[in-house]
């Protein structure tokens, strides 16, 4: 499985690429739309974690931009900025919204959950 991170802060999404690797899952970062892009244009990726605002491409538009070359991509979505308002430009019932802080554990079981959407994780959930 092969994941690309993508998120305009640096520290937190290294962080989180590395707590990811420490996990056994194989994460790529980029910190824009355009160079998540850049990077999609080479390696084909299963999910993709997006901030939902970032400068340049928001995470809306990246995901649709990903579609077009990888239609079979998953896309996670986290934000920073409580309930998104998505004014129809996309199905929620398709899509994950996750909220920062992010819980590794959360999104580790997400992550999981969007490659085997019929396998439960065995976490004990609070």
């Amino acid at each position: 499985m092969k994941i690309i991170l993508v998120d305009d802060e640096i520290k937190f999404t290294n962080m989180l690429a590395r707590r990811l690797s420490l996990r056994g899952l194989d994460a790529d970062v980029a910190y824009s739309g355009e160079q998540a892009l850049e990077k999609a244009a080479q390696t084909r990726y299963d999910i993709a974690v997006l901030d939902m605002k970032m400068p340049g491409i928001s995470g809306l538009a990246l995901k649709r931009e990903l579609l077009d070359n990888q239609p079979d991509i998953k896309f996670i979505f986290v934000t920073g900025h409580g309930r998104v308002d998505m004014n129809g430009q996309s199905d929620p019932s398709e899509d994950i919204f996750l909220a920062k802080p992010l819980n590794i554990d959360t999104l580790i079981d997400t992550i999981e959950q969007q490659i085997h959407p019929h396998k439960s994780s065995g976490r004990h959930q609070p």
